[in-house]
């Protein structure tokens, strides 16, 4: 017997769904607000529970890292009256079960139940076979709970994995936590940074060479493939890889096999691929810049690392350990936090991501010196200029203002406020590719759309007339 909580405004719904629960000798409590379903989470243990997204007190999705963290960890199955694309991506990005659209069927909302309970029994009697070695990867977040158990699934195989992620989130470090929780982790872990070399160096860099094989080769050389023989060879950036060298790179992961530069035999090399990129290679592909062939081999098993602001809790967490790791590196004593700086991380959105914050830290180090506290007047101008900024909403004199319309008439809400969203998106837009010089990937840093979200908005209204 299961325990359940469905947390939705409709007492209809509840009641034809709790009959059903019961019939099927499950414990079934309801809550109709979104304060009383995360005060029942927050005293009471479930196993799962129905989270409705449109409540009498606000929006159920802002629930549900709070369901989430709560102690008995249940899976949440997420329940709409209205169909949201945006918000089925990110309540699975968050950690739900499932999402499903209202009206549906009771069978429709009955099986992810039993498939969700099924998953907590068989997680309940399998006992861990290891703790995971972390390297590194600070935080509690859904988001990065979500992350770290791939990583232990990953690890658990051989198969190539793809890490997807912007800059500065931790791509490597998640890397070098599969390797080292593998089997591999007494071998050599081997990084290739694509993005900086030339085309010209890519093969003999991971193939190797021969004495003799070009002017100035006064000697043989492994490259990163044979070195990589028994553990892991990571490429980061493989969005960058010369496409001249994407097929015999296919090739190799094929055979296990390649060739030196001069040599007259080939080589094996038993090594466990894991590549990493901030760059949508779906779009790469259908733009013809990179081999769809590789793309399937490469992502055998993807895992994606949420941008910072998606994991807001981990923030204190994650500066808290970082400040303490420099001052041991520097031999000084570890300084304190003051509410109010950690109040400014919190609502800073972390555009450079985890990179961005470990570089902050450093900063406010160097200028806090001998301060025994941290304080906001430590922080970067700019940091406390768009925190301060974003709190006051924006320059209210800059803002535009709408016509007042004729006194016998309004718009239906709906058709204003979709109007009103197309309008300011467009705008966005065109300030957004004049200040980035239309270029996209500069686009989407200022922006921190992801390319696939960018060209997602931008076609939905390449058709439209100018603001």
């Amino acid at each position: 017997m299961a325990k359940i909580l469905i947390i939705d405004d409709d007492q209809m719904l509840c009641d034809v769904l709790t009959a059903k629960l019961r019939s099927m000798a499950h414990e079934t409590v309801c809550a109709f607000t979104l304060e009383d379903g995360l005060k029942k989470t927050a005293v009471d243990s479930f196993d799962v529970v129905y989270l409705d997204v449109r409540l009498p007190d606000g929006n159920g999705l802002d629930g549900l890292p709070a369901i989430l963290k709560s102690f008995s960890a249940p899976e949440v199955i997420i329940i709409t009256g209205r169909g949201d694309p945006d918000g089925a991506e990110s309540a699975i990005k968050n950690g739900a079960w499932d999402y499903i659209e209202k009206p549906s069927s009771l069978n429709t909302m009955i099986l992810p139940l039993v498939r969700a309970l099924q998953y907590r029994e068989i997680k309940r009697l399998k006992k861990p076979a290891f703790a995971l070695k972390r390297n590194g990867m600070i935080g509690e977040s859904p988001r990065i709970q979500a992350c770290l158990d791939q990583i232990a699934q990953a690890a658990d195989t051989d198969a190539n994995v793809l890490i997807n992620g912007e800059t500065g989130t931790g791509k490597e470090l998640a890397a070098r936590a599969i390797h080292s929780n593998s089997r591999r982790s007494h071998k050599n872990f081997v990084v290739l940074d694509c993005a900086s070399l030339s085309e010209t160096l890519v093969e003999s860099i991971l193939f190797g060479y021969e004495k003799g094989a070009y002017t100035g080769a006064d000697r043989a050389h492994d490259g990163l493939i044979r070195q990589a023989d028994g553990g892991t060879l990571f490429l980061d950036e493989v969005g960058e890889l010369p496409f001249s060298m994407q097929r015999s790179f296919l090739r190799v992961l094929q055979e296990r096999r390649f060739r030196p530069l001069g040599a007259k035999q080939e080589l094996e090399s038993d090594f466990r691929l894991i590549a990493a990129t901030n760059r949508d290679l779906n779009l790469m592909v259908h733009d013809g810049s990179f081999r769809g062939d590789l793309l399937y081999r490469l992502r055998a098993f993807s895992i994606e690392i949420p941008p910072l602001r998606e994991r807001a809790g981990d923030i204190e967490e994650l500066a808290v350990y970082h400040v303490m790791k420099i001052c041991l590196r520097y031999g000084t004593d570890i300084k304190g936090f003051s509410p109010e700086l950690l109040d400014m991380l919190r609502a800073y959105d972390w555009p450079g991501n985890v990179r961005e914050l470990v570089n902050t830290m450093e900063r406010i180090l160097a200028v806090a010196r001998h301060d025994s506290t941290l304080y906001p007047k430590h922080l970067p101008e700019a940091i406390r200029i768009k925190v301060v900024r974003s709190s006051m909403h924006g320059d209210k004199q800059n803002q535009p203002v709408s016509p007042a319309p004729p006194d016998d008439h309004l718009p239906v809400w709906q058709v204003f406020r979709e109007g009103e969203m197309i309008r300011i998106e467009k705008q966005y837009l065109q300030n957004l590719l004049n200040l980035a010089g239309n270029d996209i990937k500069k686009a989407c840093e200022i922006s921190g759309l992801s390319r696939s979200r960018f060209y997602e908005i931008l076609k939905k209204h390449q058709n439209q007339p100018p603001p």
